[in-house]
């Protein structure tokens, strides 16, 4: 019998190599009784989209030659192993590159024993420790073993044919992980992708994560991070995907560097959140200039407090016409303007005499 029998399966093995790639097999039961101690040379365990239940053994430290471990998609519960839970192994997970515990039911808070165990995420070194190789792979009787790998990239599943070895990704969300993101997490610096949305995360987002300086994509969205969004996060010249949407977060956000390229959903659902890119004041912003238009009618007769002003005058100014003509007529002054009125009156009067006798002489014709 193979010595990596578990659950009536056996695994693939290539001279020193072993690989184990279970993805969709619909495989059922508990990892307890993993041979975890006859797989010394163990590089991949993909174990995604199974029916798989119980907790991550502390056994499973003893695979120091591991790149990849892809739990995602089961049923995993309970918390992960601790420092004093794992086995006394000279460095634990030294090579790993690719941790996917996503989409599962994990509780209690990330574990920081693990993280700043991370050596391989620390140092970059590759996973099969060849120096200057491009993908991982191992060497074997005839030549070289790769490996593919599915891993969700920027939201999205993407299946690597080659794993590069620069390749260095966590995924821990869809979860029920609690607590603080632990500062230590900025000591991994060869990061590529974090993902840690979807779970119930709180406290601050740590500044240290401006360490991550060859970081391509961040998500905590789904959180309850509160406090500002770090500065910091401006020095990720590579970061080309940031979600930090629906959490609790508060202020400005920052426009350094690369946090000026983002668009406004990678800030939605934070409420306290204000300024640009999203359509937000904040409190002490200076209220943006106030201009004033006039429609067409406006502009033709001038402002409504012109065309009351002009109405106004014109009326007032023929109410005191009529009134000074009154008074001149009763007065009879002064002499010479009143003689030019009646002047005026008698010669409409002739004229108005010789308009009648014309119709009149033409009617008798």
């Amino acid at each position: 019998m193979s010595p990596c029998a578990w659950n009536g399966i056996f695994c693939n093995q290539v001279g020193n190599v072993i690989t184990i790639d279970l993805t969709g097999a619909n495989v059922e039961g508990t990892f307890n009784e993993f041979p975890f101690s006859s797989l010394p040379h163990l590089m991949r365990m993909e174990l995604s989209e199974n029916n798989l239940s119980g907790y991550i053994p502390p056994q499973i430290g003893l695979l120091s030659n591991l790149t990849d471990l892809d739990l995602s998609k089961n049923w995993f519960s309970g918390k992960i192993p601790s420092e004093i839970d794992f086995p006394k192994v000279a460095h634990l997970f030294p090579k790993l590159h690719i941790l996917d515990l996503s989409n599962n039911g994990f509780t209690g808070p990330l574990p920081v024993n693990l993280i700043e165990k991370l050596q391989g995420m620390m140092n970059g070194q590759n996973g099969q420790g060849l120096k200057g190789e491009l993908y991982m792979r191992q060497p074997v009787a005839r030549g070289f073993y790769e490996d593919s790998v599915n891993v969700t990239m920027k939201g999205n599943k993407v299946l690597l044919v080659k794993i590069l070895t620069i390749f260095i990704a966590i995924d821990l969300s869809l979860n029920s992980f609690h607590g603080d993101i632990p500062s230590i997490i900025g000591n991994l610096y060869y990061l590529k992708g974090l993902n840690l949305s979807h779970n119930h995360l709180t406290g601050s987002i740590p500044s240290t994560l401006g360490n991550l300086t060859h970081l391509e994509w961040l998500d905590l969205s789904s959180n309850k991070f509160s406090g500002r969004v770090p500065r910091e996060l401006g020095d990720l010249s590579f970061l080309g995907c940031l979600n930090l949407s629906k959490n609790q977060l508060t202020g400005r956000i920052p426009q350094d560097k690369q946090l000026s390229t983002f668009m406004s959903n990678s800030f939605w659902g934070n409420v306290g959140l204000c300024g640009t890119p999203l359509q937000k004041w904040c409190p002490d912003d200076a209220p943006p200039p106030r201009l004033f238009f006039q429609d067409d009618s406006t502009r033709e007769h001038g402002s409504g407090f012109d065309g009351k002003a002009v109405g106004i005058g014109y009326a007032s100014g023929i109410v005191i016409g009529i009134s000074i003509a009154h008074i001149l007529w009763e007065t009879g002054r002064p002499k010479w303007l009143m003689g030019k009125v009646r002047s005026t009156e008698r010669r409409a009067k002739l004229m108005k005499k010789s308009k009648r006798k014309a119709i009149k002489f033409h009617g008798d014709r």
